[in-house]
């Protein structure tokens, strides 16, 4: 008897220790952390566009003909009323000739005309008189009246085939000088598409022969705005931006005006918003794409925590809300309420019972005995 005691006491001693031996502690959590710093958050609103010069003007011409001679080159300076191309004028000189000889007949017809008048206006005078004594009858009188208001007619006809002449002298002469093609303003030749001995028509549309740049030192981007951004612009706004040619360089312009019209593209609305920007250094050239960042709010030296920090909740709590958590002894966790202000998409201003240094929880990395530190930026893509 005592024999099976001893051996039920044994079994229930190694039925224990292999128990307490094989039995091990959970292991503590292991979290991934990032520092409350000071920062200056600031919230902007991205776009692309188009660099172009403030004002650009399309040079063409009024009549059609040959080009007869080019007088400036792509980038070329020009001065208001520079003459930059010319087109040969023999037809239309024909034309200005033809124009002078039908006004001087048109002339000559008026002043035979007038003559008949003069001629006519004697013997109705005359014939009224006569018949003022008896000599002639009412008839003569008559027919004599009727002959000088013909006469009178006449000449107004005469005069007004005069006016139509002198009309189409104007206009033959105005065609003359549009042979000869001058700049409208001072600036610079950004696009030739004509060449000299090339024919141009301008029956139907006047055909574009230069494209000139008031001004390059002054530019402005035509950036295109998602409808869902447009509402935060406003005029004399900061931007920024760059441009692939010139990738470490960040230009600076302002906004000078939002457009009202739409432009939709596969369902997407956008809104074109100009920014104006000084171009002294003649770096920004017409075409260039822009990337561009408006500031729309900022907050300067506040304390802010990666946006990953309240993304993160302990295993079985709801993430969201205004609550950061803070890794204690074990594993454990504490909650900390704070204010969230600004956010730039990758921080978050705060305010509340935070100091500078604190180290709040961003994720869960597995699980060891100590808890990891990371740095105050952001976890990488896929560490929450």
């Amino acid at each position: 008897m005592i024999r099976k005691l001893f051996l039920l006491a044994a079994v229930a001693a190694l039925a224990a220790g292999g128990y307490f031996y094989f039995r091990k502690p959970e292991p503590a959590l292991s979290f991934l952390t990032a520092e409350v710093t000071r920062r200056d958050i600031v919230q902007t609103v991205s776009a692309t566009g188009t660099i172009e010069a403030v004002n650009t003007v399309d040079v063409g011409t009024q009549v059609s003909g040959t080009i007869n001679k080019i007088f400036t080159d792509y980038n070329g300076i020009v001065k208001a009323g520079q003459v930059i191309a010319t087109i040969d004028p023999i037809l239309f000189e024909a034309e200005v000739a033809a124009a002078e000889a039908d006004l001087a007949v048109a002339q000559a017809g008026v002043a035979e005309e007038e003559a008949d008048l003069n001629d006519a206006r004697r013997d109705y005078e005359r014939k009224k008189t006569l018949f003022a004594k008896d000599f002639i009858a009412a008839s003569e009188v008559d027919t004599a009246m009727s002959t000088f208001e013909g006469a009178r007619a006449r000449v107004t006809s005469a005069k007004a085939t005069v006016l139509q002449a002198r009309a189409k002298l104007d206009k033959a002469r105005a065609n003359l000088n549009y042979t000869t093609i001058t700049s409208p303003l001072d600036g610079v030749v950004v696009a030739k598409d004509v060449s000299e001995g090339q024919t141009v028509a301008a029956s139907y549309s006047t055909p574009t022969l230069f494209t000139i740049a008031e001004d390059l030192t002054k530019m402005q981007v035509e950036a295109a705005v998602d409808e869902a951004d447009i509402g935060y612009l406003r005029e004399g706004m900061k931007a920024l931006f760059t441009v692939d040619s010139y990738p470490s360089d960040t230009f600076e312009g302002y906004v000078h005006q939002v457009r009202f019209q739409a432009e939709t593209e596969e369902n997407v609305v956008t809104y074109t918003v100009v920014v104006r920007v000084d171009n002294q250094e003649m770096k920004l050239k017409p075409g260039m794409t822009a990337n561009v960042t408006f500031e729309i709010a900022s907050a300067r030296r506040v304390l802010a925590v990666p946006n990953a920090a309240f993304r993160f909740s302990p295993p079985g709590e709801a993430a969201g809300g205004d609550l950061l958590w803070i890794a204690g002894e074990g594993g454990s966790l504490r909650a900390l309420p704070v204010e969230r202000g600004l956010s730039d998409g990758l921080f978050t201003a705060i305010s509340g019972d935070v100091e500078e240094g604190q180290t709040v929880v961003t994720a869960v990395t597995g699980t060891a005995k100590a808890t990891k530190k990371a740095d105050s930026a952001p976890p990488r893509p896929g560490m929450f």
